[in-house]
């Protein structure tokens, strides 16, 4: 058996415990009391989480005066109105409010049954008298007939309202069919008989199901044949104490209920080649399942099934087994179970008294609502709308699903307020401590309400946890008063420098009153004049009044990395004129680069001049200007003659050789005084004393390589031979000539002068790389002669296949000397033409008579100009 489970579910209205008859003491105030809100579950209260399907309300008004006097005993919905049946033989048609719109006496005892047609236009009533009652609403079309037994049930036909559908179903002991015929005249037709009373008929479309003591038909009106029927799965059970459910869910979908047994039965066509003698179509159980309880009413909800259920239980004081509360379950079925959605146990009035018979289940299809009947009750169950869903969620402090629910249905609830569910959550992390969550959600749930913001701020302060909203307070669109952001400024400025630094650097300067937090921060100097962070953030603060010179004197003493920006942002080069010392002792790469490229706001003479007193900094400056150009200092270059010596001399060299303005008797006359070898050597040659210049390498460096390297340079002979002589009595410097000079002097020369018996070190090795050398010279003019007359030869081939091609002449060309068309108009006349490789046409007898012995004529054009290859004739005879 399927066991069901019982969650919790929210009512509508507050909660009052129903009484039981013994101690009730007044009737009108046990009528009077309201749907309770505590839902009975076999599960622990707190152990579920789980959001509840339906929501309930009473159904009042007109119906608690009803049920105040009498019962009810049937009830029938339409999507329009209600009509209430009671045990007083009265029926009654409802609003959806319950007020009561009409009344009818139909029968002194109790009402079995209310039909209505899909129209709701025509009513069928039957009672326990024996009487059935079919007449229109809006008409005077009505019939009567008295039976001899309790008409338990009776059903129009959907359609009734149609002139060829007037037919209605009544059932007793046996099943009659009524049709209205010639001259209005109605005819009755026995459909089934002999198995008992008729319980229940549900008519849908073509088909009718109905329910007797052995268990449910179903016949088919187009055929009128049974097309199936289905036993009773518990026949202990009495049928009418605990009768059969039927609903329709479609055309094709009967659900029955009886018992503590749900089937789903599908009506299907049959195959032509099954038919034979059997009907047309058949019924398929598709699903079956057993409930824990009885079943006393039946619903569809989409795929799922609302099920109400007779519940008994064991009393805890006398231990005898009374009526329990009433439950209504949502399950999903599934091929032979279910899987239960949710459960709710109902305290409706009078359950104590109620049997399973007692109990209805009604629903509307087009807006999901359902009635529970009850002979002292009627209450009405809703799915859950979103509204509902957001009262789940802020009543289980879920207060971000509730705010995300509200925003994605902004357009359809009508409860709640996006804004309202915000500040509840806002207070709700508040009262958590959770203060910088809070305040994040301020930006998104505050906007643009300049109100709430400050309601907000007031608030966090009386906390004592302003610095949490600072981050997140809107700094454009909208801007807060003033006195806001001050506030807060304060409130860092006496516990957390760092955090008002902070804020000063990323809020806007036009947020607060700027001389207030000036004057605020100057007091606090007082207490502590060499804070860093106080003088950094009082410099901003004075950049935003616009008082640059003030801020930068701060930087400056600070040697803030900011000071460059300031100056290059606000144009304060004439502040600087006198603090270029300053601004270079504190970065002097970065000082350099903005004084060169501000050089119209003040000039290189201004910085020179500045930087008289310090002339290291100096020097900085102008080698910086000279690596730019090497002719906007030109002034200057003959001091930095003496700068480069005194602190940069590895660069003394480069910057003589590439200045054109420095005076070279002047660069000697200090190079030499600080025996600057080097640097002399170059001076020297750059005068044109090479002999001297070369001298001093041999004497003063005594470097071999140094030494041939710049007779190379030179490519003097005078050099090469000074050089030879100084080298003849020292081996070493023999040893490197004869490596190296192989290319440039004839070796011979200087292997004559080597002295006999002379021991040079590496002699053998060479020698063998003069020879070496030699040997690769003569194998490089081989090479290169070989090179050159393959090219030579290839280049006359190229010229030859070129003057051998033909040359096109048509009627286009003419002669380069009478200028008339070089072809004749009549072709059959013979005639004469030159064409040269240059591509000039002459009549042959155009060209004058060459005076030379050569037969080879020349193109006069051409050879106006030079004589040689392309100038060759080429003749065309006719």
């Amino acid at each position: 058996m399927y066991i069901l489970s019982y969650l919790p579910l929210c009512f509508l209205c507050p909660f009052q415990e129903t009484r039981s008859n013994e101690e009730s003491t007044d009737e009108s105030e046990h009528f009077a009391s309201i749907l309770p809100t505590e839902v009975q579950h076999l599960v622990k209260e707190d152990e579920s989480e789980e959001e509840p399907k339906l929501k309930y309300e009473r159904l009042s008004n007109g119906v608690t005066e009803i049920l105040q006097k009498d019962a009810a005993s049937c009830m029938t919905v339409h999507e329009k109105f209600l009509a209430l049946g009671t045990h007083y033989g009265k029926v009654y048609l409802l609003d959806v409010q319950g007020n009561i719109t009409q009344k009818f006496d139909v029968s002194p005892v109790k009402i079995n049954q209310i039909s209505l047609d899909e129209s709701g236009e025509h009513m069928g009533v039957c009672s326990e008298d024996g009487k059935v009652q079919v007449f229109g609403l809006y008409s005077a079309e009505e019939f009567h007939e008295t039976f001899d037994c309790p008409i338990k049930i009776v059903a129009v036909h959907p359609h009734f309202v149609r002139s060829h559908f007037k037919q209605f179903v009544t059932g007793g002991k046996k099943l009659l069919l009524y049709e209205r015929g010639w001259m209005n005249r109605w005819k009755p037709s026995v459909l089934h008989e002999g198995e008992g009373n008729i319980r229940n008929v549900k008519w849908r479309g073509h088909l009718i199901a109905w329910a007797n003591n052995m268990g449910v038909k179903i016949l088919d009106m187009i055929s009128k044949q049974r097309i199936t029927n289905v036993p009773r799965d518990d026949i202990s059970l009495r049928p009418d104490m605990y009768p059969c459910s039927l609903c329709w869910k479609d055309n094709l979908t009967l659900i029955i209920g009886w018992g503590n047994s749900v089937k789903i039965c599908s009506v299907k066509e049959r195959h032509a080649s099954e038919m034979r003698d059997l009907p047309n179509r058949y019924v398929e159980i598709v699903f079956q399942f057993d409930t824990e309880f009885y079943i006393s009413g039946l619903a569809p909800l989409c795929d799922q099934l609302v099920i109400l259920s007779y519940v008994k239980e064991i009393s805890e004081k006398t231990e005898v087994e009374c009526c329990a509360r009433p439950r209504l379950d949502i399950v999903q079925p599934l091929p032979e179970s279910c899987e239960e959605i949710s459960s709710d146990a109902l305290t409706v009035r009078g359950f104590q008294e109620n049997e399973c018979r007692d109990y209805h289940l009604e629903y509307s299809e087009g807006e999901s609502l359902f009635y529970i009947i009850s002979p002292r009750d009627v209450v009405v169950a809703k799915e859950r709308d979103q509204d509902d869903h957001i009262d789940w969620l802020l009543e289980k402090k879920k207060y971000e699903e509730a705010l995300m629910a509200a925003e994605i249905s902004q357009k359809t609830i009508k409860k709640h307020k996006i804004l309202d569910i915000g500040l509840a959550y806002i207070n709700h992390l508040v009262e958590k401590g959770e203060y910088d969550l809070a305040a994040r959600k301020c930006q998104k749930i505050l906007g643009k309400n300049t109100e709430l913001w400050e309601f907000e701020v007031y608030k966090f302060k009386e906390i004592g946890q302003l610095k949490a909203i600072s981050r997140y307070l809107p700094r454009r669109d909208p801007v807060l008063k003033p006195l806001i952001y001050e506030m807060v400024l304060h409130e860092f400025l006496e516990s957390d420098y760092e955090g008002f630094a902070t804020l000063i650097k990323e809020w806007p300067g036009d947020l607060y009153n700027n001389t207030i937090i000036v004057q605020a921060v100057v007091d606090h100097l007082k207490k502590d004049p060499q804070n860093r962070t106080l003088l950094r953030t009082l410099a901003e603060l004075y950049t935003y009044d616009q008082r640059y010179g003030r801020a930068l004197e701060i930087y400056l003493t600070l040697r803030h990395k900011d000071v460059f920006q300031l100056i290059h942002k606000h144009n304060l080069f004439s502040s600087i004129r006198d603090k270029i010392v300053l601004l270079m002792d504190f970065d002097s790469e970065k000082a350099v680069d903005m004084l060169l490229d501000n050089e119209d706001k003040i000039s290189i003479d201004r910085v020179v001049e500045e930087l008289e007193n310090r002339p290291e900094l100096q020097h900085v400056y102008l080698h910086k200007l000279f690596k730019r150009d090497h002719h906007k200092g030109q002034r200057y270059h003959e001091k930095q003659i003496s700068l480069y010596a005194e602190y940069d001399r590895p660069n003394l060299l480069p910057f003589l050789r590439d200045s054109t303005h420095c005076p070279l008797e002047k660069a000697l006359e200090i190079c030499q005084q600080r025996n600057f070898v080097e640097e002399t050597v170059y001076l020297l040659s750059r005068m044109g004393n090479s002999r001297s210049a070369l001298k001093m390498i041999m004497e003063e460096l005594h470097d071999v390589d140094k030494a041939i390297e710049f007779a190379k340079e030179q490519d003097d002979g005078e050099l090469w031979e000074d050089l030879i002589l100084y080298s003849i009595d020292k081996p070493p410097f023999i040893t490197g000539l004869l490596n190296n000079i192989g290319t440039h002097v004839d070796p011979i020369l200087l292997i004559h002068r080597i002295k006999e018996g002379m021991e040079i070190p590496n002699l053998r090795d060479s020698l063998v790389k003069i020879l070496q050398d030699y040997n690769l010279q003569i194998l490089l003019r081989e090479g290169c002669k070989k090179i050159l007359v393959a090219d030579s030869l290839s280049l006359l081939k190229k010229m030859h296949r070129t003057q051998m091609k033909g040359v096109l002449v048509d009627e286009e060309n003419i002669c380069e000397s009478c200028l008339s068309p070089i072809l004749p108009s009549d072709a059959s006349k013979s005639f004469s033409v030159v064409v040269f490789h240059c591509r000039h046409m002459f009549h042959r007898e155009c060209l004058p008579v060459s005076n030379t012995v050569s037969s080879v004529q020349f193109c006069n054009i051409c050879s106006a100009k030079h004589r040689g290859p392309g100038s060759a004739v080429l003749e065309m005879k006719k």
